[in-house]
């Protein structure tokens, strides 16, 4: 146990506190149980580490941090670590990495159970399982899903500015207000193409030189590592799944054609499906459909997008074009923020927010004529500082969480 106290302290020596990110309130940290999920580098446990030294004082051992893939739990379970713990006073447990545990959850089932003091928190990967077969969590363990950065996060971490978020009924209501009080702190534009191409992921403030070496390799760990392991992806298909996910960076975000899909990466049309099922889970990509409520398993989506704008830029082998950039910022930006994102159907807009706001994504240029007939329709356009009516801002959709 000493070991893991001084490497619990050595973190939180080191863990940064000038911003700490709005997530964090989120959370109902009084929870007996819960966990952080997420794609690899979008700072969870940056934040469980925070919520410590915001919560408990230095050399406090009612609390432990610890990491499931250290060498401790080769010689050890994590029965043996909370039994431990508790018997020394030990009330809350931050467990991150937890997914790289070989049956975590049977054994945190029966810590749970055991254990009504202990509170328990954990961190694993965005295919984390919560009903794993071995053990069902489903009614024990809450569980919260954490986004890469907004546009408002990396200004603030860029600039020191702190401008709170809006909602979209907020913006969508008064949109010229909205932008009028962002624009007299900064201008939202200075800041906005740096962001598409590298401010999604936290780590580009530590290693800005290797932003997009370091990208990839997060995406070759999630393919190579994470789908084979928690999505039974054959190892020897983990070659094609990049291709597809070349492929679906150069794609212009129409109709898809899963048969073209397929053919261009080399992969089945149900192997396709079932894969673009399984990287959307890994925070890859993102599948539109026009109607949520009616997908079924292996459906093909009605428009792919990779996950984030920062992902197009690392993976394709061209600059990415323009339309594609915008929508996927988009996307991203509203799902982030908790809303449904559909589709809005050929000729009737790009998206459908929350099952009624129908929405068009363009450059400055970009009328009104695709949704003249709809009712509750706005554009959302690049290049343009201020709002204008129904006519708003991309980036200003970037201020939401």
């Amino acid at each position: 146990m000493e070991s893991l106290f001084k490497r619990h302290d050595a973190y939180l020596s080191k863990v940064p506190m000038e911003y700490v990110r709005d997530f964090m309130q989120h959370i109902n940290w009084n929870s007996r149980l819960l966990v952080i999920r997420g794609p690899k580098g979008v700072g969870k446990s940056t934040l469980m580490q925070q919520y410590i030294k915001q919560h408990f004082p230095a050399g406090d051992r009612h609390v432990l941090y610890c990491s499931a893939d250290t060498n401790y739990f080769s010689t050890h379970t994590l029965l043996d670590l909370a039994e431990n713990f508790v018997m020394m006073g030990g009330q809350w447990l931050f467990i991150d990495e937890v997914h790289k545990y070989p049956g975590w959850s049977r054994e945190i089932k029966e810590i749970y159970d055991l254990y009504h003091e202990l509170h328990i928190v954990l961190s694993g990967s965005s295919l984390i399982q919560i009903n794993d077969g071995q053990a069902d969590l489903s009614r024990r363990l809450m569980p919260y899903d954490m986004p890469g950065l907004s546009l408002r996060e990396f200004i603030h971490l860029d600039t020191g500015l702190d401008i709170k978020p809006v909602s979209l009924d907020q913006l969508l209501d008064n949109p010229s207000k909205v932008c009028m009080d962002i624009i007299s702190k900064c201008h939202p534009l200075e800041h906005f193409a740096r962001y598409r191409q590298f401010g999604y992921y936290p780590f580009y403030f530590e290693e800005k030189q290797d932003y997009y070496d370091k990208l990839e390799n997060t995406v070759n760990y999630i393919v190579d590592v994470e789908l084979t392991k928690y999505r039974s992806l054959d190892v020897g298909y983990t070659r094609q799944v990049k291709a597809l996910l070349h492929v679906i960076s150069q794609m212009t975000p129409y109709e898809v054609d899963i048969s073209k899909l397929s053919k261009a990466s080399g992969i089945s049309r149900q192997s396709t499906l079932k894969y673009l099922t399984n990287m959307e889970e890994a925070n890859l990509i993102r599948r539109v459909f026009t109607n949520l409520m009616t997908v079924t398993d292996l459906q093909k989506p009605d428009k792919i997008y990779l996950d984030n704008p920062n992902l197009l830029y690392t993976l394709s082998l061209e600059k990415p074009e323009i339309g594609t950039v915008r929508e996927t910022f988009f996307a991203n930006q509203l799902a982030s923020a908790g809303h449904k994102v559909e589709y809005a159907g050929y000729k009737k807009g790009d998206f459908r927010i929350d099952g009624d706001i129908v929405i068009e994504v363009g450059g400055q240029d970009k009328g009104f004529s695709q949704v003249a007939d709809q009712e509750n329709a706005y554009v959302a356009a690049d290049d343009i500082e201020s709002a204008y009516m129904r006519k708003i801002p991309l980036w200003a959709f970037g201020f939401l969480y």
